[in-house]
């Protein structure tokens, strides 16, 4: 369990300099062509990349809930950056938001159970397959409005998704990296489509909107919509007699992210950086 935790707490912090990176890319250009060729936003896909892999070791030892809650602590991260990184003053609220993310949060990884996260069944194939057709016409409906919101609930859904795919995939204890046994698995090519979702809208997203808005929406749906699937179609276990504080968790960690939703940030990346001494 503690390696687990470990690799999600690594996968945290990758992800939130991913954000930061591929958001001052979006901020600097405003076509999707020349955004994919930027230094720096393919330097945040590689981020993201280690990430992900970091994702995928915690998958293996941790619910569903527990890894995803941990990954949303990017969001206190994400705030912090921005003041240290652009000095944008974090206003009362604001602090009072990153300290309510980080316990609400922490209290739901703390509630997960130790055993072994469960096998996925038939269904939960369907239902994974069924999400990403859904979230691919989501997408292209809300592609072109100038609210980042739905954008970034999407890509939350997709990355999601991918947590739950990643999941999904069986790997023998005792078998190596077996290309051929991966290939013949769904729900490896299930993990591709809903990351090829999650990261074009989450890129979007930053494009139009304000990257504290974007990844409070982003992080707390990445959080509780994969999590709540883990445990009510996968039945990841609980700790006993945590029911109350896992629930008490979300709703703090919930209103953390809604103090944040609005917290100041730069108009664009060209403001200068604060001299570090």
């Amino acid at each position: 369990m503690l390696t687990g935790l470990l690799f999600a707490l690594c996968a945290t912090v990758l992800n939130s300099g991913a954000g930061l990176l591929q958001s001052a890319a979006a901020q600097q250009t405003s076509s999707r062509t020349h955004l994919a060729l930027r230094p720096m936003y393919l330097a945040g896909l590689l981020v993201d990349g280690l990430g992900w892999i970091c994702t995928v070791v915690a998958l293996r030892h941790l619910p569903v809930f527990a890894v995803q809650a941990a990954l949303g602590l990017s969001i206190a991260l994400t705030a912090v950056a921005t003041w240290g990184l652009y000095g944008v003053r974090l206003r009362a609220v604001d602090r009072v938001g990153v300290g309510a993310c980080v316990l609400g949060l922490g209290v739901v990884a703390g509630s997960a159970g130790g055993e072994a996260p469960a096998d996925f069944s038939g269904t939960a194939i369907v239902v994974l397959a069924s999400g990403v057709a859904a979230l691919a016409v989501a997408a292209i409906a809300v592609w072109r409005l100038s609210a980042a919101w739905p954008l970034s609930f999407i890509a939350g859904l997709g990355f999601g998704g991918t947590s739950l795919a990643v999941r999904a995939v069986h790997v023998a204890p005792d078998a190596g990296f077996d290309v051929g046994q991966l290939a013949g698995q769904p729900a490896t090519y299930l993990i591709g489509l809903y990351w090829v979702i999650g990261i074009t809208c989450y890129s979007r997203a930053l494009a139009i909107g304000s990257l504290a808005g974007v990844t409070a929406v982003f992080s707390v749906t990445e959080v509780i919509a994969p999590g709540l699937v883990g445990i009510v179609l996968l039945g990841d276990p609980i700790r006993s007699g945590w029911i109350v504080p896992f629930a008490a968790g979300l709703v703090v960690a919930v209103a953390g992210v809604v103090a944040l939703a609005n917290a100041p940030t730069p108009p664009t990346v060209h403001r200068r950086r604060r001299h570090v001494r």
